[in-house]
């Protein structure tokens, strides 16, 4: 029998999980609220397979792994998901609800887990009827390229959800490190935003533009991507709201969203994906 993945959301990161599931040989339900998200995201599937496919790195025809994946519109069509990861907007009652839904649409084993890269765990598994077997699986954009996979524990998480969901990243070729605690944006989230911050506060007040920010870390640290390259990639709406989270559970104003982020969001210049942020697309 072939284990079964579900995925709410074909955003980015959604359609990212579902394609590395189904090249790993999952059968995969994607969920999301019409269809027309849906199509969006089987085509960025069927794109990002067939670069992949152009390069000599995928290991089967495109049409064998698209055919895993069975787009839906209906949260019923994951009940038979072994592991569902939710993958919307990063904003903790909108997870709620998704949570909820799953809730009562998976079978009492399956294991349900969130991409959050900021959120607290505890409080998505706490209005849910199994807050043991609910974990963080924070995923890496874009997925199918990037290694890393945060996997972090909710005060209830148990031994065995950890271990389900370190098998399901390891089997879509992830590397796993182990957040112990739910801290507010865990290891990676922490570090990132408060390097962002700083390095807005400098684009701010003029001490340096973007691009010499940007020219610094990579070639000063070794960043493949520096700070503002970063901010517009993951759209600077998220990352303020992930800087919001985390300076709601921290004292002090290291990761408080300079003035300019939030000037960004009202303008809707958020990145790559409107266009214009730091940088033009």
């Amino acid at each position: 029998m072939v284990d079964v993945v579900g995925v709410v959301g074909a955003g980015l990161m959604g359609a990212g999980i579902a394609q590395v599931s189904a090249q790993a040989g999952y059968q995969v339900h994607l969920y999301d609220v019409d269809n027309r998200s849906l199509e969006r995201g089987v085509q960025s599937i069927a794109a990002s397979l067939g670069k992949l496919a152009a390069k000599g790195a995928l290991s089967e025809d495109v049409d064998v792994v698209l055919g895993r994946i069975e787009p839906t519109t209906s949260l019923a069509d994951l009940g038979m998901a072994v592991i569902a990861v939710e993958a919307v907007f990063e904003q903790i009652e909108v997870k709620q609800e998704v949570f909820r839904a799953l809730d009562s649409v998976l079978a009492p084993e399956a294991v349900l887990a969130t991409n959050t890269s900021a959120l607290p765990i505890t409080g998505l598994a706490a209005v849910t009827g199994r807050p043991e077997r609910v974990v963080g699986t924070h995923f890496f954009s874009p997925v199918p390229l990037m290694q890393l996979c945060e996997l972090v524990r909710g005060v209830h998480t148990s031994d065995a959800t950890l271990s389900v969901a370190r098998t399901f990243a390891e089997r879509l070729g992830k590397t796993c490190v182990v957040v112990n605690h739910d801290i507010a944006g865990f290891v990676t989230t922490r570090l990132i935003t408060a390097l962002i911050v700083e390095a807005t506060r400098l684009v701010e007040s003029g001490v340096a533009t973007a691009e010499d920010v940007d020219t610094a870390c990579r070639l000063g640290f070794g960043h493949p991507m520096g700070p503002m390259e970063t901010l517009d990639l993951v759209g600077i709406d998220v990352m303020v709201s992930a800087a919001d989270n985390i300076a709601a559970e921290t004292p002090g104003d290291t990761f408080a969203a300079p003035a300019l982020l939030r000037e960004m969001v009202l303008a809707r210049t958020l990145g790559r994906k409107t266009g214009q942020g730091f940088y033009r697309y």
